[in-house]
């Protein structure tokens, strides 16, 4: 049995919370991220990992120490991982002779692993070699996607999908104009992928609407697709099925026209008039039904004479 399956119930208030905020929720919490260094990682892998850990904090887990483990020969050592950090997540950087420069980016699906894409860095920029001011620590970033083959190829809509949960960040009820502040730029062309980040600058402009320019800050990479392990289409469409309570209550007795007009339809029960509340005049007031017989049949009075 693992070590970490074996709490069945809490002792102690610390493990009931800290078991609580793993179990099943309709609201996912955001998803964490590992950065893992492999046991040959160099130089320039060290700093790739560096970097995107400064662009994903505080939603990420750095291992300073190297693994010796291969993720596409055997994943236990990246399951033990997400299950001990609670990351969903992850990055694997290594390093060697047939595949220098080498990341793997990945997924977890119920602590298991569901997508995996080894990519190699051909080059690389760092945070510290452009000298340009950075956005602030937890900025929630702009993804774009450029280029057909992000939707053409099924390898690259995998990878698409897996960098905007990487990169998407807290999920916000609403958004001012001064936090839309950071872009990540992804293009796919010939068969390379480059990775783009910059600072929007708000600029004067002359009216309300502000003038926009972008500023490279870091990192920037140049990568090339090696390596893929996607998850079956069973496997995949179970991880994306959300729960009952998310999925929208159908609205009876409405209906929309071809101009997108709402008709709502009303079902009311039969009214008793005779209780209905009317104005509280003199003249409606109601009257015994004895007494107003007896007024009906008597005669009118006689006016006083002179």
């Amino acid at each position: 049995m693992d070590a970490l399956d074996r709490v069945v119930k809490p002792k102690t208030k610390r493990a009931k919370r800290f078991l609580e905020k793993r179990e099943p929720k309709l609201n996912e919490n955001t998803k964490n991220a590992m950065l893992i260094k492999g046991g040959n990682a160099n130089l320039t892998v060290t700093e790739v990992l560096k970097d995107i850990y400064a662009v994903k904090k505080p939603f990420a887990v750095m291992y300073k120490r190297k693994n010796i483990t291969r993720p596409f020969e055997d994943q236990t050592s990246l399951e033990f991982f997400s299950k001990k950090s609670d990351c969903s997540l992850f990055l694997f950087g290594s390093h060697n002779k047939k595949r220098p420069n080498n990341l793997i980016i990945g997924r977890m699906f119920d602590y298991h692993v569901l997508d995996m894409i080894e990519l190699g860095v051909e080059k690389f920029v760092s945070l510290k070699a452009i000298k340009n001011s950075k956005c602030p620590e937890g900025t929630k970033p702009m993804l774009i996607f450029a280029g057909d083959v992000f939707d053409v190829n099924e390898e690259y809509r995998r990878l698409k999908s897996l960098l905007i949960d990487f990169f998407r960040g807290p999920t916000v009820p609403s958004i001012r104009l001064a936090g839309l502040e950071y872009v990540l730029h992804f293009t796919a062309v010939d068969g390379k992928i480059y990775m783009r980040s910059y600072k929007v600058l708000l600029k004067k402009s002359g009216c309300k609407i502000p003038r926009i320019e972008l500023e490279e800050m870091g990192p920037s990479l140049d990568l090339v697709m090696r390596r893929t392990h996607l998850a079956s289409d069973d496997l995949y469409k179970l991880s994306l099925k959300q729960p009952k309570g998310l999925k929208p209550k159908k609205k009876k007795n409405i209906s929309h026209d071809a101009f997108g007009t709402t008709y709502g339809r009303v079902h009311m029960q039969k009214q008793d008039l005779s209780k209905l509340q009317t104005r509280k005049m003199k003249g409606l007031k109601k009257r015994p039904a004895g007494k107003s017989a007896e007024d009906g049949g008597a005669t009118p009075k006689k006016s006083k004479s002179a």
